[in-house]
């Protein structure tokens, strides 16, 4: 097969291009810009771009498929010759089904958790030997690449994200891969650049039910009550359904034990949302033949999933931790599982507003509480980010009236920041760092070494 990539310098769209080069097809690609680590990884491969920029002379009748990433537009130009010469073109998860039509497809969707559960999954299969393909929205440890496809593996695990397809398909990723097995996580808003209502974006969940394979499978959240109104009122499913809550568990000095019927299990993830997401992913590992006593063996060592809740550093006194955490749900769990895995310690937790949707006026008032369970509550935005997403601005004011708690500070200058952070005294006190970003250009590690010194 002689594949070409469209903007092939994408998170998930290099990983496909890698996966697809080790299967062994003919792999080129073009993008305007490719950043780290895209650009190593592709140069490892030999399938870097010779030049930045849009080539349509690489489109020629010899392709087999076109593979279109969202970062390209309408109008490019190779896009253009492509359709003129006919090639058939592909957004990346619809590729992602061609390759997996004849295999299990476990689809994990929901507004919030879906990377874990993917990665616990993932991580119980690897230990227990049971070989699959896989689609991911982070690189996992232990794990090369974010996608793995081949010939032969029977199963595919497959991070369903709710956001477009590609510049010329609206429709949402999740909505392409025809579940056999599926999880939702829960339904919270999100993304209101695409979905401009509550009601519009939890219709893409409807529509995910309506695509879940006849004598297919449907584990959800009982504790999301958006999610499990939305299940009750389906009609007529073809498919089984069984909702999770939160297991059995205790936190004693610091860690986190399930009580289950093998004993206790320690684990080295903590949080509620993570312990509900365990208990998904054990529903979906059952299907795939995993008995309970060897999910739980499998997942107690665990590491989580880059950037949720991960650990920077820590000392006997204080632990500094990150998360990608910008949505409202998101903050409220985030913040909470900090606090009752540290009931004894102070907790200052910084986010940024950093996405269009948190970043929206209008959006801005669901961020009501949600970090009120943090001790000392940051928020940061830049003023600059507002004016490049064309957003109509937003005052200091306006932030601190929306996240509608005393606990809550305002700052729009990474370097005060900082030094805020570096001025407080940090005995018996963790740091809890949120953001899709870095705060414009913070370093969390080295962050993290000053605060414990």
């Amino acid at each position: 097969m002689n594949v070409h990539f469209i903007s092939i310098g994408g998170s998930a769209m290099h990983n496909l291009a890698i996966a697809l080069h080790k299967k062994g097809y003919k792999v080129t690609g073009s993008d305007d810009e490719v950043f780290e680590p895209s650009k190593s990884r592709l140069a490892a491969m030999g399938l870097l771009p010779e030049q930045m920029g849009w080539q349509p002379e690489l489109i020629t009748a010899e392709l087999d498929a076109v593979i279109l990433g969202m970062h390209a537009r309408a109008d490019n130009p190779e896009l253009i010759k492509a359709k003129e010469l006919g090639i058939k073109i592909y957004s990346y998860p619809e590729y992602i089904y061609e390759q997996s039509k004849d295999k299990i497809r476990v689809v994990i969707g929901g507004s919030h958790g879906k990377t874990t559960i993917t990665a616990m999954i993932l991580h119980v299969l690897h230990q227990c030997n049971i070989d699959c393909d896989y689609l991911v929205g982070a690189q996992l440890a232990g794990f090369d690449t974010m996608v793995r496809i081949t010939q032969n593996a029977p199963v595919i695990i497959i991070e369903g994200d709710e956001y477009l397809s590609s510049p010329i398909d609206r429709r949402p990723k999740f909505h392409l891969y025809k579940a056999n097995l599926a999880i939702l996580s829960g339904i919270a808003w999100d993304h209101i650049n695409v979905f401009p209502t509550f009601e519009n974006y939890v219709e893409q969940f409807k529509i995910f039910l309506d695509t879940i394979q006849p004598n297919g499978f449907l584990a959800y959240c009982e504790a999301d009550d958006e999610l499990k109104k939305l299940v009750a009122h389906y009609a007529n499913p073809v498919f089984e359904t069984v909702g999770y809550g939160l297991p059995q568990h205790e936190v004693v000095n610091g860690v986190t034990s399930l009580n289950t019927e093998q004993g206790k299990v320690e684990l080295e993830v903590f949080g509620e949302h993570n312990l509900m997401n365990l208990n998904g992913a054990r529903l979906i590992c059952n299907k795939l033949g995993v008995s309970n006593a060897d999910f739980y063996n499998a997942i107690s060592s665990f590491k989580g999933a880059a950037k949720r809740l991960e650990l920077v550093s820590k000392n006997e006194t204080t632990a500094v931790y990150k998360d990608f955490a910008h949505s409202p749900s998101k903050l409220k769990a985030t913040t909470a599982a900090m606090k009752a895995q540290f009931p004894n310690r102070k907790l200052i937790a910084a986010m940024e507003l950093h996405t269009f949707s948190s970043l929206n006026k209008t959006f801005l008032q669901e961020y009501d509480g949600a970090m009120a369970t943090a001790d000392v509550a940051l928020v940061y935005f830049n003023h600059h980010t507002i004016e490049h997403k064309k957003l109509e601005p937003i005052t200091e004011e306006q932030v601190k009236s929306a996240f509608n708690s005393a606990n809550v500070q305002v700052f729009t200058n990474s370097q005060e920041l900082e030094k805020y952070l570096l001025d407080q005294n940090w005995l018996n006190t963790n740091l809890l760092l949120m953001s899709s970003g870095n705060f414009d250009g913070i370093d969390f590690k080295e962050l993290a070494e000053k605060v414990l010194n």
